[in-house]
């Protein structure tokens, strides 16, 4: 899934790596829709071109781009029942993990997510939990000191599963979230704007985003599979330092030596 200011730019780099050995066929691009951006005073932004300033509307319109642009049906055509959806920004994921399906399917599931234990209990992801007997993800920032802290009898933190943004879903289960609405969440982002004056400006706008995991909720259960972070989790989030490209080349590196043992 791409975004209209880095489709073109993807796509490219696709062709020029020659698919990464991939039939071209096999490989397919859509586009997830936009929300205007608007200010903290709730105006409507105006950028560069003149234009009303648009932005991506978050992961969870995975969900109806998937369904609007086709792709479902050309994978429910082509046989297929189970569809992984991940970040891009985690070189570490396991695109085929048998484990990770059968025990879905050995579940009776049709959903289901990996997680990590949490280093810390203020470590920056969200968590699951279950809210009104149904699964999904808490965000960290919604959590109480009091309540990240809180452990079970085994001495583990109760909210301690981190989501690490790697869902399985039956193809069906795709096909009915697609057809119900998701709840909007208001992220606070910088950005360049025109100001009522016409003149270039920065400053902190309203972005409105769908998140994957609300799609949680059309279900009664799903399943958890808790992985190990030097295995299956080396993000790229920051240009330096933690989280950057070169501690995420440094976790695949050591997570390979392990393999070669």
């Amino acid at each position: 899934m791409t975004s209209r200011e880095n489709h073109e730019e993807t796509v490219a780099f696709f062709e020029k790596m020659a698919y990464f050995g991939y039939p071209k066929q096999a490989i397919k691009f859509f586009k997830q829709a936009e929300e205007p951006l608007i200010s903290k005073d709730g105006k409507l932004l105006i950028g560069e071109d003149n234009l009303i300033k648009f932005a991506s509307n978050g992961n969870g319109e995975i969900y109806k781009s998937l369904s609007k642009n086709g792709i479902i049906d050309d994978m429910k055509n082509k046989n297929i029942n189970w569809v992984l959806v991940t970040g891009i920004d985690n070189i570490l994921v396991k695109i085929v993990d048998p484990l990770f399906i059968g025990i879905t399917i050995n579940q009776g599931n049709s959903i289901a997510s990996k997680s990590i234990i949490k280093k810390t209990p203020t470590e920056s992801g969200g968590v699951f939990a279950k809210a009104n007997e149904k699964p999904g993800i808490i965000e960290y920032v919604e959590i109480s000191e009091e309540v990240a802290n809180e452990k079970d009898s085994d001495g583990e933190y109760v909210f301690g599963d981190m989501n690490i943004v790697n869902h399985l879903f039956k193809i069906d289960a795709l096909q009915e979230i697609a057809s119900k609405p998701l709840p909007y969440h208001t992220a606070v982002k910088k950005s360049n704007f025109l100001d009522e004056n016409g003149v270039l400006s920065e400053g902190s706008i309203y972005k409105f985003e769908k998140f994957i995991f609300d799609g949680f909720v059309y279900f009664d259960e799903m399943s958890l599979l808790r992985v190990k972070r030097e295995e299956e989790f080396a993000p790229i989030k920051n240009a330096i330092g933690q989280d950057s490209p070169e501690t995420a080349k440094k976790m695949y590196e050591d997570y390979i030596k392990t393999l070669k043992k």
